[in-house]
């Protein structure tokens, strides 16, 4: 932080510091605000184009981009009044179950679809409107988490994780979105269901301790984080020679977000090693570990987790210090097309939907304000 030393008189430091003033208030942290509303304007109105007339995107059946991307126009700054935002908000409330859970009736992604909608729902709360929604969806999904309710011990790989429900398995991404939605629903990080999903969450990542103790710990042992090491264990980046699960970028963030909604700090052994991942892999042309796959999903958890380590710079292993939001606003500019829209040429995870990677763009936005 900027000190001025004692060494002149009081009038003369007075004037100094506040000559200093404006020139800080030039410097903030962030990108250019003006260059940030029009990149969020104009994600929001290519989405106004791909509406349909029943107030979903992509497909009826596709609750989970409807949601997200419902989800992703509020948070980037419309409100719930807005005539496209009401109209998705009506489309979603058309998949609420008897259940609780709000999906397509037919889905095999229960957990991933009521986490989204969830969030949506919270995001347009403003009056109390959906209070009773949001817990009802809070209950469904607790559930839903892998724990003794399928007959499982604390021992087992997969205990406290969430799935799509359409593999016999759960995996980070799921328990992430589990661990967030329950954090939106007003879920302390001391809560029985956020501590055991932070036990899968830490069986995930590639770091040996007490809290990992499975036959993947040690073989990368990087601290960074994979998809999932139950049912045999996968992660998207592939397999070491000797079996070890290679560790990439949005399942670290992922991870390391997670891990912080559970009330982990800096202190933590896994936490201070993911850290020590996400600085010695810092990049924004690629999801690193697996290049252009998932990169706008790994755009929004990049933005999200350090936005929730309170970091204004991340310094990487080189001891370069990154102003992360001005940098990432930046490359969403260069990737951002004429009308509007960002998409992945890489089309794996559905990126290849412009209205899927405009969410997750104008999700990553959202944690991009100047300070």
């Amino acid at each position: 932080m900027f000190r001025l030393r004692i060494v002149f008189p009081m009038i003369a430091s007075l004037a100094v510091a506040l000559s200093a003033g404006p020139a800080l208030a030039q410097n903030p942290v962030g990108p250019d605000a003006k260059q940030l509303r029009k990149l969020k304007t104009a994600g929001q109105n290519y989405l106004r184009t791909t509406q349909a007339d029943d107030g979903t995107w992509t497909s009826p059946k596709a609750v989970g981009i409807t949601g997200l991307i419902v989800a992703a126009l509020l948070e980037s700054g419309l409100p719930p009044s807005d005539a496209m935002v009401a109209k998705g908000l009506k489309a979603l409330e058309q998949q609420i179950q008897k259940d609780g859970g709000i999906y397509y009736s037919k889905s095999n992604h229960r957990n991933y679809e009521t986490c989204i909608c969830l969030m949506a729902f919270s995001a347009a709360n403003k009056d109390g409107k959906y209070t009773k929604t949001i817990k009802n969806a809070e209950n469904f999904l607790r559930k839903l988490q892998w724990d003794e309710g399928e007959g499982l011990e604390s021992s087992d790989t997969a205990y406290g994780g969430a799935g799509y429900g359409s593999h016999s398995r759960p995996d980070l991404s799921n328990t992430s979105f589990l661990i967030e939605a329950l954090k939106k629903a007003g879920v302390k990080s001391d809560d029985p269901a956020i501590q055991k999903a932070l036990k899968f969450v830490s069986r995930t990542q590639n770091l040996e301790s007490q809290h990992n103790t499975t036959k993947f710990a040690a073989r990368v042992n990087d601290g960074g984080f994979y998809y999932t090491p139950a049912a045999g264990g996968t992660s998207q980046a592939g397999k070491n020679p000797d079996g070890g699960l290679r560790s990439y970028a949005s399942m670290t963030y992922a991870g390391l977000k997670s891990m912080i909604y559970a009330g982990l700090d800096e202190k933590d052994k896994r936490v201070k090693a993911a850290h020590d991942w996400i600085r010695k892999n810092y990049a924004l042309e690629n999801n690193p570990g697996l290049g252009q796959q998932g990169l706008y999903y790994y755009y929004q958890t990049f933005a999200k987790t350090l936005s929730v380590m309170k970091l204004d710079h991340l310094e990487d292993a080189d001891g370069v210090k990154h102003d992360w939001r001005k940098e990432l606003t930046a490359q969403l500019a260069k990737q951002q097309r004429k009308n509007g829209s960002w998409v992945n040429k890489a089309p794996r995870w559905y990126e290849g939907d412009p209205n899927l990677s405009t969410a997750y763009a104008l999700l990553a936005l959202s944690y991009c304000e100047p300070k």
